[in-house]
Formats: C-alpha cells, sequence, structure tokens
C-alpha cells in the first residue's frame, strides 16, 4: 500500500510528526509514505478545502491508495473530503474510531484532529491511533460474529458513494477557478500525480486547468 501524508497549513507545524507516526507504523508492515507536506517551512498557505481537493487528486488518479490527513478539529477536513470524488474519508481521534473505520468501513483516507484536544501526549494518541488503523486487514468486519453484514453494508456503502459522485472530469468546469487553481499550485502533488498515475484523462484535465 502506498500512503500519503498532507494536512492543512493551520496545523503545518505536526506534519512530521504525522509524517513519522504513519512511518513508524506502517514500514514493518511493508508500506510505502510518502510526505506531501504541508511542510513546517512553507510559505504557501493551503486551506483544508484545498487540501481536500489535493487528497481527492492522489486517489482518484491512483497515484495513493490511502491518505492520512487532518486539520484543527478533523471535522472540515473529513466533510470536504467527503464531499470530492475517490474519496471515502473517516474521522479518526481515538484508536477506538480508527480500529471501526479499518475493519469495517474500508475506507480510503482518515482526518485527524491536530488542534482539537491535542494537549499533552497528543503525540501518544496519535501513534495509538494510527496502529489501530493499520495493524490488520481493512474490511474484515467488526464484530465477528457480525462480520458477513458489516461487509455487505460497506459494499452497499461504497457503491452508493460511486453512483451518487461525479467525476473529475464531470465537475472540473463547475468548480471555482482560483480554488483548483491553488490547489493545483502544490507542486509536490502535481509533479507526484504526473510521475505515478496512469490515469491520462485525470492527467490532461490537471495540466489544462493549472
Amino acid at each position: 500500500m502506498k500512503i500519503g501524508v498532507i494536512q492543512a497549513s493551520s496545523q503545518k507545524e505536526k506534519n512530521n510528526i504525522i509524517f513519522e507516526s504513519v512511518t513508524k507504523t506502517v514500514k514493518p508492515l511493508g508500506h510505502e509514505v510518502v510526505n506531501f507536506g504541508v511542510f513546517d517551512d512553507s510559505s504557501q498557505q493551503y486551506s483544508y478545502i484545498e487540501v481536500a481537493i489535493c487528497v481527492s487528486l492522489l486517489l482518484s488518479s491512483r497515484s495513493v491508495d490511502f491518505v492520512v490527513t487532518g486539520c484543527s478539529s478533523g471535522q472540515g477536513m473529513m466533510l470536504a473530503c467527503n464531499s470530492l470524488p475517490g474519496v471515502l474519508c473517516g474521522y479518526t481521534p481515538t484508536p477506538q474510531d480508527a480500529f471501526l473505520f479499518g475493519r469495517i468501513n474500508n475506507g480510503n483516507a482518515i482526518s485527524l484532529p491536530l488542534g482539537l484536544n491535542w494537549g499533552w501526549l497528543g503525540e501518544i494518541n496519535l501513534r495509538c491511533t494510527l496502529s489501530e488503523l493499520f495493524n490488520g486487514p481493512f474490511g474484515e468486519g467488526y464484530p465477528v460474529h457480525d462480520a458477513d453484514r458489516k461487509r455487505r453494508d460497506t459494499k452497499l456503502l461504497k457503491q452508493m458513494n460511486e453512483i451518487v459522485k461525479k467525476t473529475w472530469v464531470d465537475i472540473i468546469d463547475d468548480i471555482d477557478r482560483e480554488l483548483l487553481k491553488k490547489a493545483l499550485s502544490n507542486r509536490i502533488v502535481y509533479d507526484y500525480i504526473m510521475l505515478n498515475s496512469d490515469i491520462e484523462e485525470i492527467k490532461n484535465m490537471m495540466r489544462t486547468h493549472r
């Protein structure tokens, strides 16, 4: 699995903590981690909505398989991500939430609260949350005695998610121009998609609207 890390500029000082925590959690499992920022020394500011567009493009282009993201509360990022194509994002403030999201909902992104309730030992909660998310197969269902029904429900949820959401090609002309241009100005995300995506339709769209 290729896992991307990216978060809103409001919590850019947490980027390295997130990246290191994800790496320590998933490297032993054989997963690759790519850090897209927003880096602490970056002068460019990205809102949670702009970052959510980057998350959607990374996942829709199949450049990464999963994204760990977040903002001050975690809620705004989760909502923004879930409003965009190709994303099924869970809000995971605790290890319990992360465990259930991975085992039951089997999505492709999580949003973390990086300001709200962070406090003392916030890093410990983050590491425990990531450990519970990745330490086990996704989508196996939980609890065990109800796993079959949980898997069926998750399959239906994903089907509905695909049916009701349009693709990037469908919505591109309706997205606010300045918002889109700002998201596409993220050189790290843009270049990575151009090098790693095999979906020419999305890459051509990004080139045209940059």
